[in-house]
């Protein structure tokens, strides 16, 4: 009894601290949109384009602050535009999105070699443009690893706000992404418009990495993609039931890694990490207990 009641005291805790709650509140939403897109991109054998698109958007990043930097030495009041590097970098990710799409349907160049190119050179541009530029250090150390201070509250109303669009559009178009990410010619056959509903999904993936770069940083946000689909996938079988279980462990590893982060001072991205690789490794064991035939 007493555990629980010091686990609600630093739950209430956390929450006291107003920059906590922004960042609880965007992170339950983008890991529930990454866990959603998540199961889609694994069966796709997309799973590594969300590592693509993160190392772009550092290059971004890494753009859009040398461009605010340079505002601010001459322009004070651009201090307003804070959401200006965050629009930049969607915009730029998208592209990569958009490009990564059409080279994966290349027969010149495949996709897993079109995904390790794009994202060594996102990561080489984005190390320059540092390595040229003097007063970004934290910055990038931000997006590098994220940073749950880096969100403010104009960065709270447009990601919830994104993460909305992002949901609906999800569930509106169910059914077509299902027959797209399950088998492309039967949709197409069927009049499904499969080009469109790929941009879509590449779409909302990119969007849903930029949102969730501020706080887990661009070497981790592909982690909400990954682990929450494929622990769904050690113990269920259907879709819709991959896609409920994916979301529920998207969400609650989010918020046990937040609390452990704020409770043992901990990095939140690399927390968050953690606890979706526990949680992959103990469904693993179920599955294979339950192959056995044991549970």
């Amino acid at each position: 009894m007493a555990s629980i009641n010091t686990l609600f005291d630093t739950i209430a805790e956390m929450l006291s601290f107003t920059f906590m709650v922004r960042a609880v509140v965007v992170g339950l939403l983008v890991s529930l949109c990454a866990a959603l897109l998540g199961v889609n991109l694994v069966l796709k054998r997309y799973a590594m384009i969300g590592t693509g698109l993160s190392h772009v958007g550092f290059a971004a990043m890494a753009i859009a602050g040398v461009i605010d930097f340079a505002f601010l030495a001459v322009l004070p009041i651009a201090d307003a535009v804070n959401l200006a590097p965050l629009i930049l970098t969607m915009f730029i990710v998208v592209l990569t999105a958009f490009v990564l799409l059409r080279l994966n349907e290349s027969n010149k160049i495949n996709g897993d070699s079109a995904v390790a190119m794009v994202s060594t050179s996102g990561l080489a541009i984005g190390v320059i443009i540092i390595s040229m530029t003097t007063g970004l250090t934290l910055h990038v150390c931000n997006v590098m690893f994220g940073s749950i201070f880096a969100m403010t509250q104009a960065d709270m109303y447009l990601s919830i706000g994104l993460s909305v669009v992002v949901l609906g559009l999800f569930v509106l178009f169910y059914k077509q992404l299902f027959a797209v990410t399950y088998d492309e010619n039967f949709a197409r056959a069927t009049g499904v418009k499969v080009e469109v509903y790929k941009s879509l999904l590449a779409i909302l993936t990119a969007v849903t990495v930029v949102l969730g770069m501020r706080m887990m940083g661009a070497m981790l946000i592909a982690s909400l993609t990954l682990f929450p689909a494929l622990s769904a996938m050690r113990v269920c079988k259907r879709f819709i039931t991959v896609v409920i279980m994916a979301a529920v462990v998207g969400v609650v590893c989010f918020f046990v890694g937040m609390v452990i982060s704020f409770a043992m001072d901990l990095p939140p991205g690399a927390s968050v990490v953690g606890v979706n690789l526990v949680v992959f490794i103990i469904l693993s064991g179920v599955s294979f207990l339950r192959k056995r035939g044991v549970a």
